[in-house]
């Protein structure tokens, strides 16, 4: 066939040949020239030397991963209409898509696999439209404002400083326990960075923070709080959880939670690096939990969806934090592809004293459940405010009630107590 007879040229990127192979004889059929490559550096060859019209892409690649693919054309200022296919999931894939849209590329639609011929012909035929149930077009870009953490005033920090707090392990973690609601079973830690200065003594979180993200520090205490939290999830953990006791099965499960910085969803090499350190340690990523406010990731938003979206199809989990706190917490619901949001605090402890906490509570857990995310309550500090989260179905609860931040050897003593 050759090009001027035929409706467009479809290149397509998938490592699975059998997929590609039937994509394209599909589009063929549909009078299509198609081509399908299992390698992005084929694929790459071919975008230059074909020129496709259309391109249908797989998010999950060994090599190369769909979102760095569709960052990498918009980079070439790729002008073809473009396929987002996956069996990663709902969520995961419109976020994929509103990445595209975002990078400026002309998407056309997505297809949850497996899908049947008719889906993709519907994506093709008309170019350009999707009436297929089981593809979806792009939003169109919102934006909106973000900020960033403010620090405490009356400290001053110099990077030398800081730089010889991480060298020398100054900046240490405590882990603050994670329940669920119903039943009271441990679901995991969040891990909490303190820095005690050997002159100064304990400094918080909210007077280095902000001088690490602007000094270009952030990086190096996000990898030296990722050191000591997965290395303590793997080594320490477990005999602690035993010792306890603990079933053997509950063990494995446990999450960790960990805090992002804004400065880190505009690092690209964060992804691998995460990953990586998860393989070295063994270490499955769904039980590593980033948590992130929603203005760190409107700074951004772009780069930011892009970023958390490939965290998603490595495996990892990502939590809104403090939501409800912020004009934009549903539009970041929206956008993002969160598996976990956690209620405000400033709700949850006022909750018993007020009708206007409560409603606001029960609607995110209501909300959260009807997304299918799981929704973590902040600020638990009696009895009284986790059965009142028991009785709407919130589904794991944190705070003082259950456990204050605590050093990592001390965990062992908070499950002896917690059995007792």
């Amino acid at each position: 066939m050759r090009y001027s007879q035929a409706k467009g040229r479809l290149l397509i990127l998938d490592d699975d040949v059998a997929v590609g192979t039937f994509m394209a004889s599909t589009a063929a059929r549909l009078g299509f020239e198609a081509r399908a490559e299992a390698r992005p550096d084929a694929f790459f060859r071919l975008i230059d030397q074909w020129s496709p019209t259309h391109i249908a892409i797989d998010l999950v690649m060994p090599e190369m991963d769909g979102v760095e693919v569709l960052v990498e054309l918009a980079r070439r200022k790729c002008d073809a209409r473009i396929i987002i296919t996956s069996g990663i999931g709902g969520r995961v894939l419109e976020a994929a898509a509103r990445s595209a849209g975002e990078h400026g590329l002309n998407l056309i639609g997505t297809l949850t696999k497996p899908f049947p011929i008719a889906a993709l012909r519907d994506v093709l035929l008309p170019a350009g439209r999707v009436t297929s149930a089981g593809a979806t077009s792009a939003e169109p870009r919102e934006v909106a404002n973000g900020g960033e953490l403010s620090g405490t005033p009356g400290i001053e920090l110099c990077a030398r400083e800081f730089v010889h707090a991480l060298t020398n392990h100054e900046v240490h973690l405590v882990y603050q326990p994670k329940i669920e609601c119903a039943g009271g079973r441990l679901a995991g830690f969040e891990a909490l960075a303190r820095w005690t200065h050997p002159d100064r003594g304990l400094i918080l979180p909210d007077q280095f923070i902000p001088f690490a993200e602007t000094s270009g520090l952030i990086d190096a205490l996000t990898d030296e709080v990722l050191d000591q939290a997965v290395s303590w999830l793997t080594t320490q953990w477990p005999g602690m959880a035993a010792a306890a006791p603990m079933d053997s099965d509950a063990i494995g499960r446990i999450c960790m939670s960990i805090n992002l910085s804004a400065k880190t969803l505009s690092d690209p090499t964060f992804v691998d690096r995460v990953t990586d350190w998860c393989r070295n340690r063994d270490v499955d990523p769904a039980r590593v939990i980033f948590e992130l406010t929603e203005t760190s990731a409107m700074e951004n938003p772009t780069t930011s969806l892009a970023l958390l979206t490939r965290l998603r199809m490595k495996g990892f989990q990502l939590s809104i934090d403090d939501f409800g706190t912020g004009y934009s917490s549903m539009l970041q619901l929206v956008r993002m592809p969160f598996s976990e949001l956690k209620v405000d605090k400033s709700f949850v402890m006022t909750a018993l004293k007020s009708k206007e906490s409560r409603t606001v509570v029960k609607s995110i857990v209501d909300l959260g459940r009807s997304l299918g995310i799981k929704v973590a309550a902040e600020g638990v500090e009696n009895l009284e405010t986790l059965d009142y989260l028991q009785q709407i179905s919130c589904d794991l609860a944190q705070g003082y009630f259950v456990g204050r931040p605590m050093q990592g050897g001390a965990v062992e003593q908070w499950m002896l107590r917690r059995a007792a």
